[in-house]
């Protein structure tokens, strides 16, 4: 139960339901015991009754009789039904506090939990997957709910309703109690094992099932490569063993499942057998009126439901707990990216890099290794390097997705770590290397990045990024509906459209993060053509492996394994003759060149 203690501030936060449901348990559970008392007084009134009538011989008498006998039965059946209504009634309420309660307290969980994962910094979702936070935000916040819903709802009417019969039962019949709640505490025992290995072969389905849509999503997205490499059949062989072993986990499933009611049933009518032959011997010897034993059958039906319910109740707490452990371990995750000064002031785009180095925490991969360099604002640097370089750490570290191992990053004069980090990223134009674009209109990608969209911005980021003939020319326009990450577009619209998410905002300071590798070298020309003006009113960082892309920028350095080997404008580089001509040379390079050689 420790784990969930944390939900104790939801429970005192919706205490209201909580304690409405409580008040409307005990009066439903009140108009449950009194139906059985009064079917006893029936049954015990129609003995008596139809005693007397056997030794009535007067008819007129008789019938008077019987007519007066049929009117008490008509107000015991009358009584019996009103109970039931209200009973079923006060159900109702207590499902729309108690269970409301818990959907309450879903939401608010699944808001926390997401705002949470917001807040956390990069290196949280680089050492956990995506499916591991999704399952966290909704099948272990599933689990939690039904503790706070069902489990506590029946949890409180075994609570309350147990104490109120077994009071009412030994009142009546201490021996008669005794017997007749002999198998009710092995019925409890045998539900909670069968109930536990149902949740146990249950989830042993769910990851069969999981592990099947995952094969099958990956089969259809990669549909195009499958019959490239004519690997249909064995594609289809491979769903067939993963299916065999689904259908063979829900069989089993399936047989533990078929014991559940017999259980239940085999056990009531123990139950019910202990009641009429010990009923049956007092009813011989006189101690006892026939109405009695149909009481306490009643009352053995009453409680079979809470007792049955208990095994239920403590499996569901048990999963519960290890669910609300599973987030509480996400939810105890810092952020250790925090503003030291929270300040929030426009920025000018001085940026100045100090012997700044980096080890990735997950892997110990170091990443950068004494980097240093300076921009001046307006000015504009181009990072060139290889694959693995480091260049994608460098632009992590101006966004503030990391801190560095060592070193420090001025901006303005000021240390970045003092700036607010809102206040920070929205002062800078990021087109990241992978390209994300969102399931929603192209308008509202390139408009991402502020909270109103003004009229022409979105059009005016669209041509400087050199895909608005592109977008006029859809039948709806800006409008259009991307799909699943972009997929609508092509990978230079998509790389395009990025790049004009990020101008639209009106950055300080613009940060190409090796955005143009996936267009062609004319188109290149064109986007960098294009943003020529706007790099020149604020600090741009372009970062490539592509030496053509540098051919914009005021100054260049080359990263060799997270190492600065070479700095400078692009005709100092290239009289130098070192790592960046080489590079140059190769890259610019045609074929008949190379035939040449």
């Amino acid at each position: 139960m420790k784990p969930l203690l944390r939900l104790n501030k939801f429970l005192f936060k919706y205490k209201g339901y909580l304690l409405l449901g409580i008040v409307f348990t005990v009066i439903s559970n009140f108009f449950v015991i009194i139906p059985a008392q009064l079917v006893r007084i029936a049954i015990d009134y129609v003995v008596e009754s139809f005693s007397l009538f056997q030794v009535i011989e007067d008819e007129v008498l008789a019938a008077s009789a019987r007519t007066q006998f049929l009117k008490y039965i008509f107000i015991f059946g009358a009584l019996i039904l009103g109970m039931a209504l209200l009973r079923g009634f006060f159900l109702f309420l207590i499902r729309q506090t108690i269970i409301i309660m818990s959907r309450l307290i879903e939401y608010d969980m699944k808001n926390e939990i997401f705002d949470h994962y917001q807040n956390l910094p990069l290196s949280f979702y680089r050492k956990n997957s995506t499916g591991d936070l999704m399952a966290r935000i909704t099948e272990d916040v599933s689990r939690v709910r039904m503790y706070l819903g069902p489990a506590i709802m029946y949890g409180l009417n075994l609570l309350i309703l147990f104490p109120m019969v077994i009071g009412y039962m030994l009142s009546v019949n201490v021996e008669l109690t005794l017997y007749s709640l002999i198998p009710l505490p092995i019925l409890s025992v045998s539900i909670y094992f069968v109930n536990n290995l149902i949740n146990e072969r249950s989830e042993k389905i769910q990851r069969s099932l999981s592990g099947l849509s995952t094969f099958v999503q990956e089969a259809f997205s990669g549909i195009r490569v499958i019959k490239a490499f004519v690997r249909e059949e064995d594609s289809a062989n491979q769903f067939k063993e993963a299916s065999e072993d689904y259908k063979e986990k829900s069989i089993r499933l399936t047989l533990v499942q078929s014991l559940f009611f017999p259980l239940i049933l085999a056990l009531i009518g123990l139950s019910t057998i202990l009641t009429v032959y010990i009923g049956g011997v007092q009813v011989i010897d006189g101690t006892i009126g026939y109405g009695v034993i149909a009481e306490f059958i009643l009352y053995v039906n009453m409680l079979t439901w809470p007792v049955t319910s208990l095994g239920w109740v403590t499996s569901i707490i048990q999963r519960a707990a290890a669910s609300q452990e599973r987030i509480n371990e996400f939810l105890d995750e810092k952020n250790h990216i925090v503003s030291s000064e929270g300040l929030e002031t426009v920025i000018k785009g001085n940026i100045e890099v100090m012997d700044l180095s980096f080890v990735y925490p997950d892997s110990g991969i170091r990443a950068l290794e004494s980097v240093s360099f300076t921009i001046n604002s307006g000015e504009s640097l181009a990072i060139i390097g290889t694959t693995g370089s480091g260049k994608s750490t460098i632009a992590n570290m101006l966004m503030r997705m990391y801190d560095p191992s060592s070193g420090s990053i001025l901006i303005d004069g000021r240390d970045i770590k003092s700036y607010d980090i809102a206040s920070l990223r929205k002062q800078i134009g990021y087109v990241p290397q992978d390209v994300f674009l969102f399931s929603d209109s192209i308008s509202n990608n390139i408009g991402f990045g502020l909270d109103t969209i003004p009229d022409g911005v979105v059009e005016k980021a669209a041509k400087d990024a050199d895909v608005y003939e592109n977008i006029v020319e859809f039948p709806n326009g800006f409008e259009t509906k991307l799909g699943e990450r972009g997929i609508t577009l092509s990978g230079g619209q998509k790389q395009r459209v990025s790049i004009a998410r990020a101008i639209a905002k009106e950055p300080s300071i613009l940060l190409l993060d090796d955005c143009l590798s996936a267009v062609d070298t004319k188109t290149e020309n064109a986007i960098l053509t294009a943003l020529k003006d706007i790099m020149a009113k604020r600090t741009s960082i372009i970062i490539s492996h592509r030496v053509s892309s540098a051919k914009l920028a005021d100054k260049i350095i080359v990263l060799d394994d997270g190492k600065v080997v070479e700095q400078g404008t692009h005709q100092f580089l290239m009289d130098k003759k070192g790592v960046y001509a080489e590079l140059y040379e190769k890259q610019t390079q045609t074929p008949e060149t190379l035939e040449e050689k």
